[in-house]
């Protein structure tokens, strides 16, 4: 069959064929039996991609504790075998039997549904994802967080409760719309989307007008805002506030019902000390000038760091890609030269870096992207690290660093769709393990011996766009693997005997993709990272602790 017909074939599959493409395609299926079957062909393939991309719990996943694809047992492939072949017949009648729909919808550029089989089960809603906050925090500048607060960072979903900081300035967004200012040191209770109450602090308060009615609490009143912007200052002893332009209403306390238009002031709680300069607290466009400044300077710094770091011997590559400019070529500018450079294949997009437009990313959101690497030769340890965005984990598992076939002495870095970073070395690529898998609720075949060393989860939903920086380490000769994330130990863990292999490989390899699971066939996993990768480095060593907080200091963006 010619290479025209398979792409009309691909093209109804996905819906993009013009009504003259599909007319002649029907044509073919109702008179010509190899395209007939070569149709049947893409359309179990087509199938089996949409199973793996969106049920998880399905062949050429990992197991629990593996990373190489888990085999079903043999009455789960009979059952997978007969849905294929039922979602294949009822594909194979929407192209034959629905060319009327097709041209009736034509005009429209509507393209019909295929009909769906009456034993068909019904797709139910995938459950939603939810989270709890009022406010995000835009941005911290030199923040000294108390022990009774988090280390918030920048792009954090901030809950209810006690926000505390000693020294430096954020910037809070709160959903009603209205944006918070605060020096500190300061203490704010968070309570609502629509009000906070300020503890300790100086704060500007710019509210729009779909945020209008927002309410900061002060000294047993409440300042109501009508208008656009007005300034607190609350200390142990004085309660402030000053309209800065607009106007607010008090409720409670003495100055019950009193209305304060632009330049009007009162003292909530005690007699003002201090003289009313507002004019030293930053305004957002202060504060952004400054961010921009400063992402600027962490650039720098890590730059130099990363020329540096070139000339470690230890380095099997590195990949410094938020300096790179914008081609296909992704240098490695490890000594190990240019043999191991990466190559972007297929619709990786590019983005700002961790530090922001200066810098580059690599954006991995679709299947077809990602970067090919070719790394020959025999390693004795490995150190993995890489920042890296994430956006979500769409998919069961989603790939960091793959070796191409997973064979013995290959490295598999991942993160689990509940957040848990999966680190694995293929140690007997000839046994097939079988076991009972609590997500097929039955026996699985994993192919291949090995052991996954699975983190707790380091990622939710509320941290999406956020980067991390990772970092793993499999050292044989200690009998040893550790995992890191920015910079902090999550969890060592021991090689046992029978899982200790000595001679480390990797090969034919990707980036931020799985493509070639099995070298003679055209089925992949899917599981492309639904985010960015902006630095990856790889060691033939297992650098210690100091040195990977090292690492993840010198790299650092504003906000960490």
């Amino acid at each position: 069959m010619d290479q025209k017909t398979r792409h009309l074939i691909f093209q109804a599959i996905d819906q993009s064929i013009s009504p003259e493409d599909f007319e002649r395609l029907q044509d073919l299926i109702e008179t010509d039996p190899e395209v007939r079957a070569e149709y049947l062909q893409a359309v179990r393939l087509c199938e089996t991609l949409h199973d793996i991309g969106m049920e998880p719990a399905r062949a050429n996943q990992d197991s629990v504790v593996a990373a190489a694809p888990a085999v079903p047992s043999t009455e789960s492939r009979l059952s997978r075998a007969i849905r294929i072949l039922q979602w294949s017949a009822v594909c194979l009648a929407y192209i034959v039997v629905g060319a009327a729909a097709f041209r009736a919808g034509q005009n429209n550029n509507v393209i019909p549904e295929a009909p769906v089989a009456e034993n068909d089960p019904q797709p139910t809603a995938p459950r939603e994802a939810q989270m709890a906050g009022h406010a995000t925090l835009r941005r911290a500048f030199d923040v000294d967080w108390q022990d009774e607060s988090s280390s918030w960072r920048e792009g954090d979903i901030l809950p209810s409760g006690i926000l505390a900081f000693d020294t430096g300035v954020a910037e809070i967004d709160f959903f009603c719309g209205a944006t918070l200012i605060v020096e500190g040191p300061a203490r704010l209770d968070i309570q609502s989307d629509w009000s906070v109450t300020a503890l300790e602090g100086r704060i500007r308060a710019n509210v729009p007008p779909a945020a209008r009615g927002f309410i900061v609490k002060a000294a047993e009143s409440e300042i109501v805002d009508l208008g656009t912007e007005f300034a607190v200052e609350v200390t142990a002893d004085n309660a402030h506030v000053t309209v800065l332009n607009g106007e607010v209403e008090l409720r409670g306390g003495e100055h019950n019902g009193t209305h304060l238009l632009t330049g009007d002031g009162r003292s909530l709680k005690g007699e003002r000390q201090l003289p009313n300069n507002w004019q030293t607290l930053s305004t957002s466009a202060e504060l952004e000038a400054r961010h921009r400044q400063a992402q600027t300077e962490h650039f720098d710094v890590w730059r130099s760091f990363a020329d540096s770091l070139g000339s470690d011997e230890r380095l099997i590559a590195y990949y410094p890609i938020a300096s790179q400019a914008a081609d296909r070529t992704i240098a490695n500018t490890a000594a190990s030269g240019t043999a191991r450079d990466g190559q972007i294949l297929g619709p990786v997009g590019r983005s700002a870096g961790r530090f922001g437009p200066e810098s580059t990313a690599l954006e991995f959101a679709r299947p077809g992207s990602r970067v090919r690497t070719m790394i020959e030769g025999e390693f004795e340890a490995y150190t993995f690290a890489c920042w890296v965005r994430i956006d979500s984990l769409k998919h069961r598992y989603n790939a960091l660093f793959m070796g191409d076939g997973y064979e013995n002495g290959e490295p598999h870095w991942q993160i689990r769709d509940d957040g848990r970073v999966m680190f694995s070395v293929m140690v007997d690529d000839t046994q097939e393990i079988e076991y009972f898998s609590e997500e097929e609720q039955g026996m699985v075949i994993d192919a291949g011996k090995h052991r996954v060393y699975l983190t707790e989860p380091i990622w939710e939903s509320s941290e999406s766009g956020q980067w991390f920086h990772l970092a793993a380490v499999y050292h044989p000769a200690a009998r040893e693997v550790r995992q890191y994330l920015n910079g902090e130990l999550l969890r060592s863990w021991d090689i046992k005997d029978e899982f200790f292999i000595e001679t480390l490989r990797i090969g034919p390899a990707e980036i931020g993709n799985w493509g070639q699971p099995f070298r003679d066939s055209p089925w992949f996993a899917v599981r492309n990272l639904d985010g960015a990768i902006d630095e990856l480095m790889i060691f033939n060593a297992a650098l210690n602790s100091e040195e990977i907080k090292s690492i993840y200091e010198q790299g650092r963006p504003v906000g960490f």
